[in-house]
């Protein structure tokens, strides 16, 4: 499968890890500009930058949940590259908090940030990429979901809620934005092979959230930037609004 993303300027958030760098990777390797934010560690960032090679690349420190540090990231934007064609709204938190388990003020603070950083900062983040795409009278925003806000979080209750609330604002910005020739996509992972699910998956329960696939692992984080890439592609416009699976037939919606 190859893609040509020449001269694109793809805006990845979370991109120097995870998924986000397998994306950000395969951007860059099929000729896209990639500019990849990251919430605190410079150094691990910088050393992703240099995993995409040659290009007109950069990294960006922003915390996704702070509006302010969103609009002031947009003014740095907008003063290093002229445009944006595609944003990938991939950095999340996944924060547990048990109703029966937490006291009061650590279920507070745990909503509140995974809301800010899971459904308000991509929020935030369209808001700009749409006013930017508009200009330019093409673009496409692909939003990072997750089975959860279909399967359910027990454990990470706010987790499920922010990631339903992504899809039903994604669908709307997708009637929003068709008229401008912008197109919004929705990929609904399952587990993947990343740091934040890897205490996860190296637990007790691991080897029971694998077999819930019959091809008895979860996915890798370069299928789902294969995925990505497909919706970034052009000819896919039309597939707006839509959400895709990717979780290995590990939960089945109707």
């Amino acid at each position: 499968m190859t893609f040509d993303f020449t001269n694109k300027n793809v805006l990845i958030t979370g991109g120097t890890r995870g998924i986000g760098l397998a994306a950000s990777k395969l951007f860059a390797a099929s000729g896209g500009n990639v500019i990849m934010t990251y919430r605190s560690d410079r150094t691990s960032a910088e050393s992703a930058l240099k995993e995409l090679g040659n290009g007109n690349h950069s990294i960006f420190q922003l915390d996704v949940s702070n509006a302010a540090a969103i609009k002031h990231f947009f003014s740095a934007y907008t003063a290093k590259y002229n445009k944006l064609d595609i944003l990938v709204n991939n950095a999340g938190v996944y924060l547990e908090h048990k109703i029966l388990e937490t006291d009061y003020e650590a279920w507070q603070h745990n909503w509140e940030q995974t809301i800010a950083a899971n459904l308000t900062g991509p929020a935030n983040m369209c808001y700009f990429a749409a006013r930017l795409m508009r200009e330019a009278g093409t673009g496409k925003i692909i939003n990072i979901s997750s089975r959860g806000a279909f399967r359910g979080e027990p454990e990470h209750p706010a987790y499920g809620a922010s990631k339903a609330g992504l899809n039903a604002m994604s669908q709307s910005l997708a009637i929003a934005l068709a008229p401008h020739n912008i197109s919004v996509h929705i990929i609904a992972p399952g587990f993947v092979e990343t740091e934040m699910a890897a205490e996860i998956l190296n637990g007790p329960i691991g080897q029971s959230i694998k077999s819930q696939s019959g091809f008895n692992r979860v996915a890798k984080p370069e299928e789902v930037a294969r995925l990505i890439a497909v919706y970034a592609s052009e000819g896919l416009e039309f597939t707006s609004g839509g959400i895709v699976d990717i979780n290995g037939a590990s939960y089945l919606r109707s």
